[in-house]
């Protein structure tokens, strides 16, 4: 009799939206469809709309709703009286005989399946309208853990029907147009997965800031899944490449970061059947997942998002007790795969005050205006409309004033919490887990928020300048020259992944060393014989966790220079050896001790001259072997390495014997070296130099200064410094001619072709392969170049086009 009001999850597909919600619907489909594949469901049933229409049928409860929605819509009775009125009256209401018959049955029977009487349940909300592709109601409604006996269970599917009549639940539904009497509620009842001693957590199968397709993001935190969805900890972030996740041999992770993790959530006696308690030094020091772990949720999220073939947002949970992993959620992604492909848009910021505070930004925008600081859900009426809504963490009962915010910041929180969902559906720059936001700031403080400048974002004081520009990628021409672009930030890169460009021509491995890794390689190598303490414990915070602090230089240099390497692949990527000068060096934590100090930095102790040097070669060596893994474990083939500032002849034969030394073979496994071409020395001997190096970089800086003779940092000679004077442009058409002759291939990286348009006209002349520019100069280049080949076309005899 009771069969129409529950359903198990192996008879339900996605089309059953309308039946059992949209949460229930996609764990029956993957049940039904994905778990040949290996993906693991924990087993459940789902009660159906007809079941809740029983109930609010059994309890009289239509003209309760009516009534009260009529009355708040006259403005008689305010929301949360209403709220509150329907509520109490689910909450009082009796279980039709056959539909608490039909749970119960089901119930007895999934503990029968388990080995367990009176087994612990997940009872999740699924309203009918969840998560279509135009309206995201994740986390409208309630969710009960560890939820243990019949009783309990009847009482807990009894409190998911009265949370379809929260506030926030009928606040959203108003915005959206949803008729109140339209919306029904499905309950789930699934096995618990004991993540309470595992660990749990969300991903995505997109990056979520900059819409990314080709990453999986996963954060991850010790206990329940709660707590990583409402962003009340913050969490390790793990992000894997999908295009590599079939080559068995790889290891294709692009980013880790340990998370504070600072509490978890766990089973408890009594009600509610679970509590937070803080987490042990060792769970705060150690990742959740192992690299094996991330690799196989990687591979489960790239599955999902084929079966349903969109985007998918997902939550994962890890068995403490037998250590296999499931997936508990699935469901359409709803924010980055609505958004405008072919519209490129992009903030950059010009002057700013002094930085405030910092945290991972969510989105890409900038927004300016006057702090609110709301610290309890309590004091929310006294939000200003258009201030920057600054607090602790959000929930669902925050929405109704982050709509009307300018921007949102949070204390703590990582890139799954409910305030990075919920800002990034309402278009809202954010800054979450911050950790200091509500001490540092006040209400009615001017700021900025900053979230055009990667994964960081920043809040500056007062109102900062800042220009945004919108592009149609659509109208953008296609040249014969490759345009690249010049990329130096792992945390901003894919930014610019809708960017047509022909891969990276300059990826500066020094950026990521002094930003990312922060110490100098000779520190890690000889870290006992340092005598600065100090330095030592600095060195020890940043290699925690690292039994061999080379180690930790290797595996940081090669995991940010794989997110440059990822945004455009399979296009070729051409990193470009450390390049700093010996004071930039010195500055490196534990670096003063291994540089000496020169008076002309820019002539000295730099670029090639440094690989073979005793002072620098185990430092170099530590370069290599991070470059050997970025290409061969974590699989970006498409990595091709520059040699900078080359003097010589024989200095080129001594660096490619030392890379040989550390596994870089040029032509081994494919791998093409390139030598920066910024000395006179190198156009003069360029014939030879091709015979060593598959490929020339022009460097224009360094080109024109030491063709010049002109320091390019001197204010008194800036009228001279000219990439377009004769002598130079006499030296860029000599090497492109010897490059051309030896079959070696020749770019340039630099911001001239950007700043004039004549230049890029000569370069298409001289017939250079490709010129690499910062993304912000891309679409200006990119049609310099094509009105400079189109003149090219025209100015070209008839007789040679025949």
């Amino acid at each position: 009799m009771g069969q129409s009001d529950v359903l198990w999850f192996e008879a339900v597909t996605r089309p059953d939206v309308a039946l059992v919600g949209g949460k229930n619907s996609s764990l029956g489909e993957m049940v039904q469809n994905l778990e040949a594949e290996g993906i693991r469901v924990p087993p459940g049933f789902a009660t159906t709309s007809e079941a809740y229409w029983r109930y609010v049928e059994a309890n009289d409860l239509r003209p309760v709703i009516i009534d009260r929605l009529g009355e708040m819509a006259s403005g008689k009775k305010t929301l949360a009286e209403v709220g509150q009125s329907i509520r109490s009256a689910f909450l009082g209401g009796d279980w039709p005989e056959q539909t608490a018959t039909a749970i119960t049955d089901a119930y007895r029977e999934l503990g029968k399946r388990a080995g367990k009487e009176d087994l612990d349940v997940a009872v999740r909300s699924s309203a009918t309208a969840e998560d279509l592709p135009d309206a995201s109601f994740a986390g409208q409604q309630e969710t009960y853990l560890n939820i243990s006996g019949e009783g309990a269970l009847l009482d807990a599917c009894r409190r998911c029907y009265a949370s379809l009549f929260t506030d926030r639940a009928i606040s959203y539904r108003q915005v959206r147009g949803f008729d109140h009497m339209q919306v029904a509620l499905s309950v789930g009842v699934q096995q618990m997965v004991r993540s309470d001693i595992g660990g749990s957590g969300v991903m995505f199968s997109i990056d979520t800031e900059s819409g990314f397709d080709k990453v999986v993001r996963i954060d991850a935190a010790w206990g329940l899944g709660e707590n990583v969805v409402q962003g009340a900890v913050d969490p390790d972030a793990y992000q894997v490449f999908k295009p590599l996740l079939d080559d068995e041999s790889l290891l294709p992770i692009v980013e880790k970061t340990l998370g504070e993790k600072a509490i978890k959530m766990v089973y408890a006696p009594g009600d509610p059947p679970i509590k937070n308690v803080p987490t042990s030094k060792a769970e705060r020091a150690s990742f959740v997942l192992s690299d094996q772990e991330i690799i196989l949720l990687g591979r489960w999220a790239a599955a999902i998002e084929r079966h349903y073939d969109c985007p998918m947002d997902m939550e994962w949970a890890k068995d403490g007790e037998t250590g296999e992993m499931f997936i508990v959620q699935a469901r359409p992604e709803t924010v980055q795969s609505r958004l405008e492909a072919n519209v490129f848009k992009s903030y950059r910021v010009l002057e700013k005050g002094k930085t405030l505070s910092i945290g991972l930004s969510i989105g890409s925008a900038i927004a300016t205006g006057r702090v609110c600081l709301i610290e309890h859900v309590r004091d929310i009426d006294k939000f200003v409309d258009g201030a920057i809504l600054v607090t602790g963490m959000t929930d669902p009962d925050w929405v109704p004033i982050m709509k009307r915010a300018a921007a949102i910041v949070t204390d703590h929180g990582g890139r799954t919490s409910h305030a990075a969902i919920v800002s990034r559906e309402l278009g809202l720059p954010a800054i979450v887990g911050t950790g200091d936001a509500t001490h540092v700031l006040h209400t009615d403080q001017e700021v900025t928020v900053s979230c055009a400048e990667g994964d960081q974002g920043f809040i500056y004081a007062g109102t900062a300048s800042f220009e945004i520009d919108e592009l149609d990628l659509d109208t953008l021409p296609e040249t014969k020259t490759k345009v690249m672009l010049n990329l130096a930030n792992p945390s901003a890169a894919f930014n610019w992944w809708r960017i047509p460009a022909d891969g990276v021509g300059l990826a500066r491995m020094e950026f990521v060393v002094a930003n990312q890794v922060q110490v100098h390689p000779m520190a890690l190598v000889n870290f006992e014989m340092l005598k600065d303490e100090t330095v030592k414990q600095q060195i020890e915070a940043l290699t925690a966790g690292y039994d061999d602090k080379s180690e930790y230089f290797i595996d940081t240099l090669s995991r940010g220079l794989a997110r440059i390497a990822a945004v455009l692949h399979p296009k070729p990527v051409i990193i470009r050896m450390s390049d700093f000068k010996t004071n930039e060096y010195a500055s490196l934590v534990g670096g003063a001790d291994f540089e000496p100090e020169e008076e002309n930095p820019m002539l000295g102790f730099r670029g090639a001259s440094r690989y073979y040097s005793p002072r620098y070669r185990e430092g170099f060596a530590l370069e290599c072997r991070a470059i050997q893994r970025l290409r061969n474990e974590l699989g970006f083939k498409n990595v091709v390495v520059m040699i900078p500032f080359c003097r010589s002849i024989k200095e080129a034969d001594k660096v490619l014997e030392v890379m040989a030394e550390n596994g870089l073979v040029r032509g081994e496994d494919g791998l093409e070296v390139y030598v920066m071409c910024e000395i006179p020395s190198n156009v003069i001997l360029a014939s030879e130099f091709a015979t060593r190096f598959d490929g020339f970089s022009i460097g224009s800086n360094d080109l024109t200064q030491l063709t010049l003779g002109v320091d390019r940092d001197s204010e008194e000679l800036a009228g001279i410094f000219d990439e377009e004077d004769e002598a130079v442009e006499w030296m860029i058409g000599s090497v492109c001619e010897a490059a051309h002759m030896a079959g070696a291939k020749i770019g340039l990286c630099g911001q001239a072709p950007s700043d004039h348009p004549a230049f890029a006209r000569f370069l298409v002349g001289c017939g250079v392969d490709s010129m690499s520019v910062t993304p912000d100069s891309f679409f200006s280049v990119k049609r310099h170049v094509a009105d400079a080949e189109a003149e090219a076309a025209e100015d070209e005899p008839v007789a040679a086009r025949a």
